[in-house]
């Protein structure tokens, strides 16, 4: 079985802004460099067969590159549980691309994505209650970067170790240059 998901990965100055921003004092489970990833589709497990039309329904996606900054801190809680996020803006090309990984995914067999897109870095996961997370997030809620330019989009493979995930790039898919 392969875990699959699709998704953007920032240039490093912006990792490197992310990284920076991440408080060890704070008991969460920040990303690692090679974590930090925004998130277009999450596949889940699937056969070799299936891996395979998906990475051939992906190579039929044309969509023009687009530009993307860091926008705010945020937090998902759910049943004590969470996620510490970095927002992105503006969302409209995201989330034209997002649709089209959707579609390319769903053409492959893969059932469709129930919750709705929300364009977000994750920093960090925890489980029970966090509300020590709330300082950080006011400190950081005006966080923002310069944009950068989005030309390309990635099919990983992601590994669940016991220090964490470990993702493979797949295959790497290039968005249209507008001139």
């Amino acid at each position: 079985m392969h875990r699959l998901f699709v998704a953007i990965r920032p240039p490093e100055e912006v990792r490197d802004r992310l990284i920076d921003l991440m408080d060890d004092g704070v008991a969460v489970r920040w990303q690692s460099d090679e974590q930090i990833h925004l998130t277009l589709r999450f596949i889940g497990e699937v056969e070799r067969p299936a891996a395979e039309d998906i990475g051939i329904a992906l190579e039929t996606i044309r969509l023009p590159r687009f530009r993307i900054a860091l926008a705010g801190l945020g937090r998902f809680d759910h049943h004590r549980r969470g996620v510490l996020w970095a927002g992105i803006e503006p969302r409209e090309a995201l989330r034209a691309l997002a649709a089209k990984v959707e579609r390319a995914c769903q053409s492959a067999g893969i059932e469709p994505e129930r919750r709705a897109f929300h364009p977000h870095i994750t920093l960090a996961r925890w489980n029970g209650g966090q509300t020590k997370l709330d300082p950080l997030v006011e400190r950081h809620a005006g966080l923002r970067s310069d944009p950068w330019e989005v030309d390309r989009f990635i099919l990983y493979e992601s590994h669940l170790l016991r220090d964490g995930a470990h993702y493979d790039p797949i295959a790497d898919y290039s968005l249209v240059d507008p001139s």
